[in-house]
């Protein structure tokens, strides 16, 4: 028999980690290991060489989560794959409830933020932040709360046996999430997805000397071996005033062109680190129960 995958997720399950985690791989018979933070993701990696992590690292409403871009780059692990969700925030309670008889509405201070427009047509109701979308769903069912509701998705009513008593109440319908997947070295399928020709996005992270016009050498030779640069995001060096890591994601079709960029621009850089070679994900809408169906294979 198939052993399961085992996979670290922030959040409890039936948050739009475990979505993305079962798009990804396309398989609901994931073992889910649930964290309640990232850095508590890292560490249960760390633990066990034997599972896989997913993480959120960018959303096209509040941009870059930056602490996990560092946890990354200190840790070992690599990225093997990423998935781009659409986030879509129900409105959750105890059958037989309507909103009129909900004064209070639980969940993460992100999902109340992008859902805020909702609820200015029910001054009467409170939002209250929670550690997690998934978990204030649970324990609303555990509990048996009434007048209390959760902003959580469409799987965490199903699992925990909610009604949705709203449905897409996010302020703005182009809300997605690009998650990575991560693991240990010994566990990449980078050798895998050489041989099928599959590899068409890395993820770097280099430091350059502080002199005029290192960025833009960087970016020449780049531009020159015909890589696209897709995303970028500095961070300053704690203790080096002045000084930035430079996080990239790039994209190619001839990886030996790729690789021979990487040799031509380490010269230019103090560090580079490879994060990760992989395919570019795909983006996806979700559906009932969490399935997915994927719209896109693009940046």
């Amino acid at each position: 028999m198939k052993q399961k995958k085992k996979i670290a997720i922030q959040g409890w399950p039936g948050a739009n980690h475990e979505i993305a985690a079962k798009a990804y791989f396309e398989d609901d018979k994931l073992e889910v290991i649930p964290c309640l933070t990232f850095p508590d993701l890292f560490q249960t990696l760390k633990e066990d060489r034997s599972i896989y992590g997913i993480i959120a690292i960018e959303n096209t409403l509040v941009g870059s989560l930056l602490p996990n871009y560092t946890m990354l780059k200190d840790s070992d692990l690599l990225i093997i794959g990423e998935y781009k969700l659409r986030i879509k925030h129900q409105l959750m309670a105890l059958p037989g409830q309507s909103i009129e008889d909900i004064r209070e509405v639980h969940s993460h201070p992100m999902a109340l933020a992008q859902c805020e427009e909702f609820f200015k047509a029910y001054p009467h109701i409170k939002l209250i932040e929670s550690e997690d979308t998934a978990l204030s769903a649970k324990r609303i069912s555990e509990e048996k709360i009434t007048g209390i509701a959760a902003i959580a998705s469409e799987l965490a009513a199903s699992m925990y046996k909610l009604n949705i008593i709203a449905s897409g109440i996010e302020t703005n319908k182009r809300n997605y999430t690009r998650f990575l997947v991560i693991t240990d070295r010994a566990l990449t399928e980078t050798d895998e997805l050489l041989a099928q020709n599959r590899i068409n996005k890395a993820s770097l992270v280099f430091s350059l000397p502080h002199d005029e016009g290192s960025l833009s050498k960087v970016l020449t030779v780049l531009s020159f071996y015909n890589i696209n640069l897709t995303k970028i995001q500095s961070l300053p060096i704690v203790g080096q005033e002045w000084e930035y890591l430079f996080y990239v994601d790039v994209t190619f079709n001839d990886y030996k062109r790729y690789l021979q960029s990487l040799d031509a621009i380490r010269p230019l850089c103090k560090k580079l680190k490879i994060l990760g070679e992989y395919e570019k994900g795909k983006q996806s809408y979700p559906i009932q129960n969490g399935n997915t169906v994927e719209t896109a294979n693009h940046e």
